[in-house]
């Protein structure tokens, strides 16, 4: 990076976020909520994370762990304040109150309707702070038939036919890798929060904001879904394989799989060239792509037989030099230096000294208002005094 390009970054680095000046009331847990929550304190949201005296799910979720600390927690948790709340307790639930009472936005993943008891639900949170943005993350949304199920990612993903699609189609099914649907909640929780924050800014209401599991679901599985309510297809598993286009796969080369994805007949006649079978190209039974789909078993073999002279690194570069995209199998840290190597600085380092915490990089990048890394993920309570102070004084006129 040139100078210049440095000083840049670092003045951008140390201006206001994009959401500098919001107050976050998170009366989250477990994934969904603080991620989402996390993201808007990346770009420079207030969050006071409420916790209750056992502390968040994920402290205790646990290995792997860096100095006794969960990092799973870790993960979606920094630049938070945390404070412990006993809601039962009538001075912690008149802070909670408060506490709502003064935010721009407030984020909860309790079954539905389970902050009413507390007096913490919408309508009774918004007769006192009108404009509140108030988002509620379930598994399977306040209707009559969803509002009491438990909404545990790995039962969505079971319940939403993920785990149908996903697997050897022979073998049993599979769950993702990563709780999905969960990290699926928190982007569009997030985008409904800042949606809503957008139409307060024109009328000056807030708004109730729901979003669940199973609704991200329906919508992240996308071709998926779509193949059955617009086609009346019921898709099925299929490995590695995509049931639409082909090379789309893991392909073996000498010393390993490449993921090989021609998603045109352009890039397929790239490849065939690359590859040094260019009659290929012209074969009719893989002239086009539901040609090629149609014909998978025949042409599988036919790739396979050159890439397996030559090591995945190797074909990597040259069909990607080719214009066509491709991959290697990475594990975690390979993906991890992979990111690195094409320069998005994926670690970042949030604290400092001894508290200081490597977390990884918010993924939007701006201009002019950058995100900000400005606390390590809290010790439970860390926050309690300064926070119960805070609200037990006499809210500055103005304030919410």
């Amino acid at each position: 990076m040139s100078d210049s390009g440095a000083e840049a970054t670092a003045s951008a680095q140390h201006r206001p976020g994009p959401l500098s000046g919001l107050l976050v009331a998170d009366f989250s847990r477990i994934l969904a909520g603080p991620y989402s929550t996390m993201l808007l304190a990346d770009l420079g949201a207030e969050v006071v994370k409420v916790e209750g005296p056992g502390g968040d799910d994920t402290r205790t979720w646990a290995p792997p762990v860096r100095e006794g600390v969960s990092t799973y927690y870790l993960g979606v948790n920094r630049n938070k304040r945390s404070v412990a709340l006993d809601l039962k307790n009538p001075e912690d639930l008149a802070a909670a109150q408060e506490l709502a009472r003064r935010a721009d936005v407030l984020v909860e993943n309790f079954k539905p309707g389970g902050l009413g008891r507390f007096g913490l639900d919408y309508d009774t949170v918004a007769a006192t702070n009108p404009r509140v943005v108030y988002a509620s993350i379930s598994g399977f949304g306040s209707g009559p038939g969803g509002k009491s199920l438990p909404g545990y990612d790995l039962i969505v993903q079971a319940i939403s036919g993920l785990m149908s699609v996903t697997g050897d189609p022979d073998g049993e099914p599979y769950r993702a890798g990563v709780a999905v649907f969960d990290v699926m909640a928190g982007l569009h929780a997030t985008i409904g929060v800042l949606s809503a924050l957008n139409h307060r800014h024109e009328t000056g209401r807030g708004q109730h904001v729901e979003v669940s599991l199973l609704a991200s679901a329906m919508s992240g599985l996308v071709n998926q879904t779509s193949a059955f309510v617009a086609g009346g297809v019921v898709p099925f598993r299929m490995g590695n394989s995509h049931p639409s286009l082909f090379p789309y796969e893991p392909l073996p080369c000498s010393d390993g799989d490449l993921i090989i994805t021609a998603g045109n007949d352009g890039q397929f006649r790239k490849l065939c060239e690359v590859l040094g079978l260019p009659e290929l190209a012209e074969d009719p039974r893989f002239l086009r792509n539901e040609d090629r789909t149609a014909h998978r078993d025949e042409l599988r073999p036919l790739l396979v037989e050159r890439l397996a002279t030559r090591t995945k690194m190797e074909w990597f570069r040259d069909i990607i030099a080719a214009g066509v995209p491709c991959g290697p199998i990475n594990t975690i840290d390979q993906g991890v230096a992979f990111a690195e190597e094409v320069g998005l600085d994926p670690v970042v380092t949030v604290g400092e000294g001894d508290a200081a915490v490597p977390s990884v990089r918010h993924p939007i990048r701006f201009s002019d208002t950058a995100a900000s890394y400005r606390l390590p993920p809290p010790s439970l309570d860390e926050h309690g005094e300064d926070i119960r102070r805070w609200l037990a004084a006499p809210a500055e006129e103005g304030s919410r």
